[in-house]
């Protein structure tokens, strides 16, 4: 059983968030899943840009930590996130010495060139996704190589960015299905 910190995407804590949660909760899972927009939940990028934008970089980190503090104990903390949540996720990931793990849907973040883990990572992405570039992923891939992760990368053919969110037009059933199986196995390493 692995306790997890999983972190909304730009569109605020949607359902699908919550559905996730239970389903890895139903594996076994403890899941925490913190708000980091006070309650706002919107249904396009661009009104989740600006509320990402208006809240900020620092403070959405900021109120990640802060939900973070209390679960982090002896047993390592999974990681986890979609799209925005999953670039936040990523730099808690980094920050913690004793992280159980990394688990990405959708998105990544930045690593610093000096940057140093062996946390294991697992990261879902649509291929192509205009979010996740091919370029991009393949930097990151090799710069979390260099960082010393354990890293494995699935790439979903022909799915929209957020592909297992049911209630948005990126979802692909069958793609988040078998990402889902994926992640559970992942997680059962951990």
């Amino acid at each position: 059983m692995a306790r997890i910190l999983l972190l909304h995407s730009m569109y605020g804590l949607r359902p699908a968030v919550h559905q996730a949660a239970d389903r890895l909760r139903a594996a076994g899972h403890e899941v925490h899943v913190p708000d980091l927009y006070d309650g706002r939940v919107v249904d396009d990028p661009e009104a989740g840009i600006e509320i990402k934008e208006e809240i900020g970089r620092d403070e959405l980190l900021r109120r990640a930590v802060r939900a973070a503090a209390p679960l982090m104990g002896d047993g390592g903390l999974v990681y986890a996130g979609f799209s925005l949540g999953g670039s936040i996720a990523q730099n808690l990931a980094f920050a913690d010495a004793r992280a159980g793990g990394l688990l990405l849907m959708h998105g990544t973040s930045d690593i610093a060139e000096d940057a140093s883990t062996e946390v294991p990572v697992q990261l879902h992405v649509a291929d192509p996704d205009t979010w996740e570039p091919v370029d991009w992923l393949n930097a990151w891939y090799l710069q979390m190589r260099k960082a010393g992760a354990d890293v494995e990368v699935y790439r979903y053919r022909g799915a929209g960015h957020l592909f297992t969110d049911p209630d948005l037009p990126d979802y692909d059933a069958e793609s988040a299905d078998r990402a889902w199986t994926t992640a559970l196995a992942f997680l059962e390493t951990l």
